[in-house]
Formats: structure tokens, C-alpha cells, sequence
């Protein structure tokens, strides 16, 4: 209101001078006074907006804090981030649909089903604890000497921690000396799109350039599950039975994964010893062998599955 009446004042003493064809200087304080008030007005505009109305950019206020740099490249991604990421990236051509259809026809026609069998699951039981227990024992050497050339490499964490999917579809985590450089979750600054598509599709990558000189070693001697012992010894895994997954890789068996899911996860298994990373998802093969396991299970084939996994340890077959 005061704005508009000294406004109105100043136009008429300007009428009135010039009327009288004396032209003086018309006093400032109203226009200034004005001036102020837009100014005013427009600042307050940006700071609720925070932008600019004349130059387009943002602008820093208590309120409006400037922008803070969130670079994934130095931000470690959680592991329930990675598998959000695997999801995402399944984007199949139509042949890789098909061909994916084709498997999942194969699989969920397999004849393959659990079936309980309660003296054979407490025996299998007492061995783990007893043999996860003796070993134990006899090789913490060995888990010394490796935590110590683990720290010596690169200085990083001697142990990996993952969440996997164990029996009935609990979550449990499981442990394996770490066998990759530091932030190797950080994908996509570490792997080519190649490289990446294998990851997304069959859970690994052949000649992964993340893995450091001593987890190539310990990876090709199988050294790396060694912490799995305490896992078998404290219930987690059992010696023999199918491979630990994450969770999206349990769907890839499809109509089968109950089936799959209602035996204890291995530190090794049929597909581990004889195919181990020869054999993937992309055929079905893999799904083929694992659930072969869980309907014909027995002391027997447990016993055949053990010795073949250590001539394929000493024979580095399939080793990667």
C-alpha cells in the first residue's frame, strides 16, 4: 500500500514540474523504495525455488544446500544392490527368450522330486559335525597362513561375507577367504559390457579381472571355501549337497526351486564335482545335475561326490 501512494506521489509531482517546464530531478526514495521491494520479492521467489529467474541456475540458501556429489564409483554397493542390478540387466533378444522357455520347459518336465529321508539327513548331520570339527583341528595352520598373505597382497579384508539361499529358503551367509581386490562390487567401473552380460546371466566370469594374485591361487586350489568348514560345523551347509546360491539364481530352476530348496546347501556337490564351472544355466545342464542330487541322494552317492571333488581339486579341473 505505501508503495502504490508514494508511487502515485511521485508521478504527480513529475506532471506538476513539468507543467511548469521546469524539469528538476524527481526524488529517488520511492523509486528506490520500489526497486527494493521487487528485489525482495524475487529473492524470495529463489529461495523457494532455488533457481535463478534470471540466470536459470540453482541457488545455494540455508534451506536449498548445494548439490552433494553421490559418484557410485566410491560408494560400495550392498549386495541386495547388486542382485537389484543383475534383475534389471536381464533384457533378452528374442532368441535368448526362447531359448530360455525352452530350458524352463526342460526343467520344470524333469521327474525329479525331494523325498524325506529322516536317518539318512541324521547321519549325514553327525558326519558334518564330526569331520567339519576334526578338520578344523588339523588345518588352522593353513587358514593363518593364508589370512596372513591375504593382508600382505593388498591389506584388505582376509574374509568375504555373502548372503546366500539356504534350505527352506532361509537366508544365511556364508564365508570364503577373499579372493578379489577391495571395492570389487563396484561393477561397472571394473568390467566390460562383455564381461557384465556373463554376470547377469551365469552368476560368473571367466577370467574375472577382479580377482587379485593370491585369490587366483587360492581360487584354482579351491582354497577359498576353506571358512565354509565353519560354516558346515555350526549348521549352515553340510559337507555334501547342492551348491549355496543368492537368491536369483535359485530361479533359475524355475518349478523346481521348492525341490532344489528343501535340502541343506554343499561345500561341494554333484554338479561341483563332476562339471563344476564347465557346465552353466544357459543349457539347463547345471539345474539338470543339482536336482539329480536332491532325489537320489544317499550315503553311496555322497561318498562317490566326495572323492571325485578331490581329484578334481588336485586336477584343477574346471578351476577358474
Amino acid at each position: 500500500m505505501n508503495h502504490d501512494i508514494q508511487t502515485e506521489r511521485a508521478a504527480s509531482a513529475l506532471a506538476d514540474m513539468s507543467d511548469a517546464g521546469n524539469r528538476t530531478p524527481v526524488d529517488t526514495d520511492a523509486s528506490m523504495t520500489a526497486d527494493t521491494a521487487t528485489a525482495a520479492g524475487v529473492a524470495a521467489e529463489e529461495t523457494a525455488t532455488g533457481t535463478s529467474e534470471t540466470t536459470g541456475t540453482p541457488v545455494e540458501t540455508a534451506d536449498a544446500p548445494a548439490a552433494v556429489s553421490t559418484d557410485t564409483a566410491e560408494i560400495p554397493l550392498t549386495a541386495e544392490e547388486i542382485e537389484r542390478q543383475r534383475a534389471e540387466a536381464q533384457v533378452l533378444t528374442a532368441e535368448e527368450a526362447a531359448a530360455e522357455d525352452e530350458v524352463r520347459a526342460r526343467i520344470e518336465a524333469l521327474p525329479y522330486r525331494y523325498r524325506r529321508k529322516p536317518l539318512f539327513d541324521f547321519a549325514k548331520r553327525l558326519t558334518d559335525i564330526l569331520l567339519s570339527g576334526l578338520l578344523l583341528l588339523l588345518i588352522w595352520p593353513v587358514f593363518l597362513m593364508i589370512a596372513i598373505a591375504i593382508k600382505c597382497d593388498d591389506g584388505g579384508k582376509v574374509f568375504y561375507r555373502h548372503k546366500r539361499i539356504g534350505r527352506h529358503g532361509k537366508e544365511i551367509y556364508i564365508h570364503k577367504f577373499r579372493s578379489m581386490q577391495k571395492n570389487a562390487d563396484q561393477l561397472a567401473g571394473l568390467l566390460t559390457p562383455e564381461q557384465l552380460h556373463q554376470y547377469y546371466t551365469e552368476f560368473k566370469i571367466d577370467n574375472d579381472p577382479r580377482i587379485t594374485k593370491v585369490g587366483n591361487f587360492l581360487r584354482k586350489t579351491s582354497l577359498d571355501e576353506l571358512p565354509q568348514i565353519w560354516d558346515i560345523f555350526t549348521g549352515k551347509l553340510s559337507v555334501i549337497g547342492p551348491r549355496p546360491l543368492v537368491e536369483t539364481e535359485t530361479y533359475r530352476y524355475y518349478g523346481k526351486r521348492d525341490a532344489l530348496l528343501s535340502v541343506k546347501p554343499g561345500l561341494t556337490g554333484y554338479w561341483q564335482a563332476y562339471a563344476r564351472n564347465d557346465v552353466g544355466y544357459g543349457d539347463g545342464r547345471r539345474q539338470e545335475m543339482e536336482l539329480y542330487y536332491v532325489a537320489n541322494r544317499s550315503v553311496w552317492t555322497d561318498i562317490k561326490i566326495f572323492f571325485k571333488t578331490i581329484g578334481s581339486v588336485v586336477k584343477r579341473k574346471g578351476a577358474r
